[in-house]
């Protein structure tokens, strides 16, 4: 579980100092070191319409109803460049995940399209992020594909509540939002959601960063604001350097030369 004395205060000497400041803007940085999170808009340097264009093609998640989701793991490579390193389960211990269906389980989904990985937006985009938190080469970075869409009223968390994903840096970008009530993103300084930090609607291009071993995050249920079509709500999901043991296993079975997070 998470160490008490970080809940309340951040250590700054942890703070990564991004190698390019362009793409974040400052107050990104400053808000990481005071607070622990940040909230950032990118919709003007990736082609929102054309990401969205992948959506239609992810295959239903097996194990969570009603969900979407393709994922792969990467990593930035000897040569500073964007890579996906292979096959390998998602992996999350029960004290990360209360979810019943999700907890202690290996989760294996289909890789991200090549074409998408292949666009140059987003690989800026993945190696912004792993400079703005200063992940290293053969550092696995997580990146995932995953939504909802349909009527009637849908927990995205599917039962997960306020929780934290068992890593150190954690951003959620929204792909869409698309005839949706609800889904507010609210994060919290304690487990049983007595702190409050934030309560914010995250739009489309907007992006939620979190120091998820310091934080704790939840997303509201939702439902259709017209009643008589379907809604659709995709995010990114993407963290690196876990703090979870389960996941640091079996990320060590499947990629034997990774640099992987000292905990296990």
């Amino acid at each position: 579980m998470k160490n008490e004395s970080l809940k309340h205060g951040y250590d700054l000497s942890t703070v990564a100092q991004p190698a390019t400041p362009s793409y974040w803007e400052p107050r990104v940085i400053q808000e990481l070191s005071r607070q622990g999170w940040s909230l950032s808009d990118v919709s003007h340097k990736i082609n929102l319409e054309a990401w969205k264009s992948y959506l239609p093609s992810l295959p239903r998640d097996p194990y969570v109803n009603r969900r979407w989701k393709r994922m792969s793991w990467l990593n930035i490579n000897e040569n500073d460049q964007v890579e996906v390193m292979g096959d390998c389960p998602m992996a999350q211990g029960g004290a990360f995940n209360d979810a019943e269906s999700m907890a202690d389980k290996l989760r294996y989904y289909p890789a991200l399209e090549e074409a998408f990985m292949a666009r140059q937006d987003v690989k800026t985009f993945v190696k912004s992020w792993a400079e703005l938190w200063g992940i290293g080469q053969r550092e696995p970075i997580l990146m995932q594909i995953t939504g909802s869409r349909g009527k009637g009223m849908i927990d995205p968390l599917q039962g997960q509540g306020i929780h934290a994903d068992g890593c150190k840096f954690l951003s959620i970008l929204v792909i869409n939002r698309d005839n949706v009530e609800g889904a507010t993103n609210r994060l919290f300084a304690d487990k049983t959601g007595k702190q409050s930090l934030l309560e914010h609607v995250t739009a489309p291009g907007e992006v939620l960063h979190i120091h998820d071993d310091r934080l704790f995050h939840s997303v509201d249920a939702m439902t259709q604001q017209d009643s008589n079509r379907s809604f659709e709500r995709f995010i990114i999901i993407i963290n690196s350097r876990f703090v979870d043991g389960f996941q640091n296993r079996i990320l060590r079975r499947h990629f034997p030369d990774a640099v992987l997070n000292d905990v296990f």
